[in-house]
């Protein structure tokens, strides 16, 4: 019997064995499609938010001309990890 149960973080569960078998069937299912593509869809709209916000704010301190598109590109953006728990 093996101690270590595999978790998937996008499903916030752990698997009832950890074989390969296991995982790639969980994997290839409905649910954890589902979470996965919500996870980054949240993320997604997070991130244009901040990038709303940071420009709304440089915007107000005068630091961004008034015209449309002349802010440059975020720095580093990257598309996270699964979350962690």
């Amino acid at each position: 019997f093996p101690l270590y149960r595999f978790y998937c973080d996008y499903c916030d569960t752990y698997l009832t064995h950890d074989s390969p078998s296991v995982r790639k069937t969980h994997c290839s299912g409905r649910k954890h499609k589902e979470n996965v593509k919500d996870y980054y869809q949240k993320w997604m709209e997070e991130q244009a938010q901040s990038l709303i916000d940071k420009t709304t704010a440089a915007f107000q301190q005068g630091k961004i001309p008034p015209t449309p598109f002349s802010a440059p590109p975020p720095a580093g953006a990257m598309i996270p990890p699964p979350p962690s728990i």
